[in-house]
């Protein structure tokens, strides 16, 4: 065994090591019975039985990572960005790490506001401040922020904080010469006068202030003539905000490629000046029910570079208006018009203007067969098509899609009940190359059926079976898809341990697994996926009353799991939720209602352990 060669290391040579270094779980270098040394031949991490101060302390040998370039110390960091713990850990092996690492991080997502100072001293280079952590940020903290971050600060969001006023926010973007991006979402007390102070980041490029309900016209005209390099506004229930306000930021911000105005009080006054923005892409009408036929009609349009449309929940516009207002949008991919339209022959003629048109979300809506046959012959470029609860649904409309889009990749038909075994053949026959199939509910499609999910859709990534009969036999078919990242099959109460062991031996990039109710299922089962699905980052075990603390312990291993609902599993104990905190500490999300044999020495585990934890539900 020889200490690490640095000389003879190349950054081309890293990926092996990170390879061996992010399966140790953190603090992955600060292991109190073991130092880790490279062997020379193969630069794998080996093991010693020599302790890290041990090393140090020793006068004939140095710390092989002293050794190492600051240029492969980024390179490491930058291969730990997507974990902190592991980043964490890192930066303790040695001052020179520390330090390092200091210098290399750009991004921070702080639980509490009060070690914002020492945290500005330690890290000099921040561009992105998250947070999302800390529902209580007061001006004293963005005032810290704005003297030290000067030049670096690109982002901020205060999406979920609260306390703060103009005067912070002016003090922010005065001071912030390179800020680009802010989320003020709601910031329900905020007023014209945050909006006027918003309004010195002159540079400042993505903007939301969803929910800042007190924002009037003129708080979003100062926006609009200080910050006329806006490219991204969301200015979702911001209820006091009309066609004026609207008409004023499509004026003075013409490099604007993505708008939303969802439920804003306005009428279609405010469309020309933004149907003329050669830079938008993106446009986002949900609930607007001031716009209708009668004023769409009026609009007269040339070209527009539009791509993506959303006018769902809007109850006075039908296929008439749609045409005015897309008129000339040749380049459009994505458009939906869930709960408001119906889908008509008529509608899907004015569908044959856009020959690029990839994705249509119809959710909601009243769908007849001949305009689903309509749909099939218009739009001839579908990739992905959503009809859930779409009233009218039925196998011969589907078919008549299905038959002429075997390229479509994704495919919501949830709650499409009407449908039966000869959709689903059709489907799977048909459109083998889907990565996405939601089907909840389908209540008529007979077990058996599902098997030919799992015969013929093998690229299937995301799969929703919620509610319906499938039974283990289905289930083992479904596991030779080998690529599922997410299953969910709540209410499937003729599933078994044998049917998902198979999935735990057979799908092994699992993320999210949702069992909600799936009362025939034991330890067995949820042994079988944490063993097999060690990436697992959300589970959902609700009303499994058959499940126990050993199903706990053994979930504890999926080091990555951030999600975990057990709502309703009267069988578990603090000692299965005290190995979870222990081993799972990305957790952000605990749903342990009705869950009578949990007591203070659970929750005393969670306390000193989940320090990620956001959201925990008790009571229920």
């Amino acid at each position: 065994m020889l200490p690490f060669n640095a000389s003879s290391f190349t950054s081309q040579k890293l990926p092996k090591i990170l390879d061996r270094w992010k399966d140790f779980p953190p603090p992955f270098l600060l292991d109190q019975q073991h130092s880790f040394y490279l062997q020379q031949s193969d630069y794998h991490l080996m093991k010693t039985p020599r302790t890290m101060q041990q090393v140090h302390q020793s006068p004939n040998l140095s710390n092989p990572f002293e050794n190492l370039t600051e240029e492969i110390i980024f390179n490491v960091l930058d291969f730990l960005d997507e974990d902190p713990q592991a980043k964490k850990s890192f930066s303790l092996v040695n001052k020179s790490f520390y330090s390092i690492e200091s210098i290399h991080r750009r991004s921070l997502r702080p639980l509490r506001t009060n070690l914002i100072p020492s945290t500005l001293r330690r890290y000099p280079h921040l561009s992105h401040l998250d947070f999302t952590c800390c529902p209580r940020v007061e001006d004293d903290t963005l005032f810290a922020i704005a003297d030290v971050y000067k030049t670096s600060l690109r982002a901020i969001d205060l999406s979920r904080s609260r306390f703060f006023s103009n005067v912070g926010l002016s003090s922010l973007a005065g001071k912030c010469t390179g800020l680009l991006e802010m989320d003020l979402s709601n910031a329900t007390e905020l007023t014209d006068l945050a909006a006027a102070a918003i309004a010195e980041a002159k540079n400042l490029e993505k903007l939301s202030l969803a929910r800042c309900k007190l924002i009037s016209d003129i708080g979003i005209g100062c926006i609009a003539v200080g910050c006329k390099k806006l490219k991204w506004v969301c200015l979702k229930w911001c209820l006091r905000v009309s066609d004026f306000g609207v008409g004023l930021i499509a004026m003075k911000c013409r490099d604007i490629r993505s708008l939303d105005l969802s439920y804003l009080p306005i009428t279609e006054k405010c469309l020309p000046p933004i149907l003329q923005l050669q830079q938008l892409k993106e446009l986002i009408l949900v609930g607007c029910s001031g716009v209708d036929d009668e004023g769409l009609v009026t609009l007269n349009q040339g070209y527009k570079p539009l791509e993506m449309l959303n006018m769902s929940i809007i109850q006075n516009v039908s296929h008439i208006g749609l045409y005015s207002l897309t008129n000339g949008m040749k380049h459009l991919s994505h458009l939906s018009l869930a709960y408001g339209f119906d889908v008509t022959v008529d509608l899907a003629k004015c569908l044959r203007n856009f020959p690029g048109l990839q994705c249509i979300k119809l959710d909601g809506c009243q769908v007849s067969c001949a305009g689903m046959k309509a749909i099939a012959d218009c739009c001839v470029s579908l990739k992905e098509i959503n009809l859930c609860k779409c009233i009218g649904v039925t196998d011969e409309g589907l078919s008549s899609i299905m038959e002429k889009h075997n390229g479509l990749k994704k495919l919501d038909i949830t709650c499409c009940r009407k449908i039966t075994h000869a959709s689903l053949d059709i489907i799977t026959s048909s459109c083998n190359s889907l990565i996405s199939l939601k089907m909840e509910s389908c209540s008529l499609i007979p077990e058996d059926a599902f098997e030919l999910i799992g015969q013929r859709c093998s690229l299937l990534e995301e799969l929703d079976i919620t509610d319906n009969e499938v039974n283990d036999e289905g289930l083992k078919a479904i596991s030779r898809c080998s690529k599922l990242l997410s299953l969910k099959m709540g209410i499937c109460r003729k599933i078994t341990d044998g049917g998902l062991s198979h999935v735990g031996i057979y799908c092994p990039k699992l993320t999210q697994l949702d069992l909600y109710r799936c009362t025939a299922v034991t330890d067995v089962g949820i042994m079988a996926v944490a063993n097999g699905c060690l990436g697992l980052e959300m589970i959902n075990m609700a009303y499994c009353e058959k499940v126990t603390d050993s199903s706990l312990r053994c979930l504890s291993k999926c080091l990555r799991l951030t999600a975990l609902e057990i709502r309703g599993c009267t069988r578990l104990s603090s000692g299965g939720l005290s190995a979870i905190a222990e081993g799972c500490r990305k957790l952000t999300l605990l749903d342990i209602k009705k869950c009578c044999n949990i007591d203070d020495a659970g929750m005393l585990a969670l306390a000193q352990c989940s320090q990620s934890l956001q959201q925990l539900q008790i009571l229920g």
